[in-house]
């Protein structure tokens, strides 16, 4: 067994990246970043299939955001772009889960985007996926789907900022560790999701998971 593969129990911070698909930023309305925009989500938003994704309390716009998700092999720190890529263990496939109309009123009011982002199981995500698996990350399709319906799909390689050049820049302010997560954006079809929905999303002929909204 890949010593990570029991990583979602002792990841201690997911790092997730903002705007990081051009088509993604123009849907919402946004600028394109210069640099990458950082948050962090916390352990407790980690759902695997076989459970369910809760609403928030008060948030009625709740949207599903496919990102593919870079599992670290070791201490990460201070790291070029060059060497970035050793410190990758293996991959996986989240669910940014967003409670829409948070975020925006938080974005109104000049506050952290925290309660939209990082509630009780708002990151669903797949198994692991060794290295080996995906020779290429920046060569792979992302799908989701609603329901039986294709709501995002596109290849990695449009990505604004890629993994190497995320790595070191978030190697530069924050201490990666063994097991930790960073999710490396969403493509532009994110969509609003209730109650009952089915939500099925992965990789192209790698990896699919499934799972339901409470």
């Amino acid at each position: 067994m890949h010593k990570l593969q029991n990583f979602k129990s002792i990841a201690k911070k997911i790092v997730c990246v903002g705007r990081n698909y051009a088509d993604h930023a123009a849907e919402l309305g946004n600028k394109i970043p210069e640099k990458p925009m950082i948050f962090v989500k916390t352990s407790n938003s980690l759902v695997s299939e076989g459970n369910k994704i809760i609403t928030p309390i008060g948030c009625n716009d709740l949207h599903q955001e496919v990102e593919l998700a870079v599992i670290f092999n070791g201490t990460v720190s201070k790291v070029l772009e060059v060497d970035a890529m050793k410190y990758v263990g293996g991959y996986a496939v989240a669910l940014d889960m967003t409670a829409r109309d948070f975020q925006n009123d938080a974005k109104k009011a000049g506050a952290p985007w925290f309660l939209a982002k990082s509630f009780d199981t708002s990151c669903p995500i797949s198994d692991f996926i060794p290295k080996e698996k995906i020779p290429d990350p920046h060569n792979v399709e992302l799908f989701c789907h609603i329901n039986g319906r294709v709501q995002q799909k596109c290849m990695t390689n449009v990505m604004i900022f890629n993994i190497p050049i995320l790595i070191s820049y978030i190697s530069q302010f924050i201490t990666l560790e063994e097991g930790d997560i960073l999710l490396t954006g969403t493509p532009s079809g994110v969509s609003k999701v209730v109650s009952g929905d089915c939500i099925e999303f992965g990789l192209t002929d790698i990896s699919k998971t499934k799972i339901f909204i409470s």
